[in-house]
Order: structure tokens, then sequence, then C-alpha cells
């Protein structure tokens, strides 16, 4: 029988995050219009008039873009002991950020802040950015070596999670 499970995590924003998208889509709109402003004034110039223009329609695409980049959601998906965590970006662009078995897990259990890192470790955080209810699963990873993951899974996912680790660490969580 596989062990399934799926879940999409949609990144909370943080009100710095809201203040960046605002500062980015400010400056974004009055870098076109100045761009703009500009072409319109060297309208006896035709070619500097068409550069201003391409220009200011480059700034506007950039800007929107860097707009809806902004928007992140996590997919995390088990099957069989195996997790995969993508990250999605503006609901169109998926981007994988790791793969691993869960039986190669060293560590897991509930995140704190408190928890200390080495220097060597790699930190992958995919998580709604709500510390209550976040988890971590150290492990060694082919690509990134020493890696600690920091995610919050349902508790579908989280079943099926606890489900595959190894012996030692299911029975030092209960």
């Amino acid at each position: 029988m596989d062990n399934f499970a799926e879940q999409l995590v949609k990144k909370n924003e943080s009100s710095s995050d809201r203040t960046k998208r605002v500062v980015l889509l400010i400056c974004g709109i009055l870098m076109t219009l100045a761009l703009a402003v500009t072409a319109f004034l060297q309208l006896g110039q035709p070619l500097m008039a068409i550069l201003g223009f391409l220009l200011a329609v480059s700034g506007g695409v950039g800007t929107y873009v860097m707009f809806t980049n902004s928007f992140v959601e996590y997919e995390y998906t088990f099957t069989n002991g195996e997790l995969d965590i993508d990250k999605i970006i503006a609901q169109r662009r998926r981007q994988e950020m790791l793969s691993t078995d869960v039986k190669k897990f060293t560590a897991f259990g509930q995140y704190n802040e408190d928890m200390e890192e080495t220097d060597d470790m790699t930190v992958v955080i995919a998580s709604d950015n709500i510390a209550s209810h976040e988890y971590y699963a150290d492990f060694q990873h082919e690509e990134y070596g020493s890696t600690r993951l920091i995610f919050a899974p349902d508790e579908r996912m989280l079943e099926n999670i606890v489900r595959s680790l190894p012996a030692k660490i299911r029975s030092s969580m209960q």
C-alpha cells in the first residue's frame, strides 16, 4: 500500500514583506513614469524617444514580475517515505527545493528559535512563518551536506512522516 500525502502551504506575509512589496511597487511605478516622461520630452529625437519608451515598458514589466514573484507557496509531497519540497512562485512557476528520504532523518521534532545550528549546516525554510506549528528535520543531503529543514506539516503529513521515521527517532518522540 502506498503512503501518500500532499500539502500546499501559503507563506504568511510579515509586515516587513508587505513594506518591501509596497516600496517595490511605488519605486517601480515612479521609475516607469519618469522614463515615459523623459521619452515623451525626447520626441524631437525619434531614436531617443523610442529607446525611452522601450525602457519605460521594460521597467513596468520588470516591476510587475518582481511584484508577483513575491507571492510564495510551498508544496510538500510525501510518497512512500520520500519527502519532496517545491517552492511555487506567483502560482506560475515551480522550483524544486529538495527531496529526501525520511529514513535519513537524524533528528525531527517541534521547532523553536532557540535551537542551535552549526556553521556548516544549510537551513532550508519552507514554512508559513507561523512559529507555533513549525517542525524541523535534520539530515544529510547529497547536494547541501548537513541540512535542517524547517516546515509546517499538517496532521496527515505529520502522521505519514512519523510512520516512516527511523525507530530511534520515533521512540524518542513518545
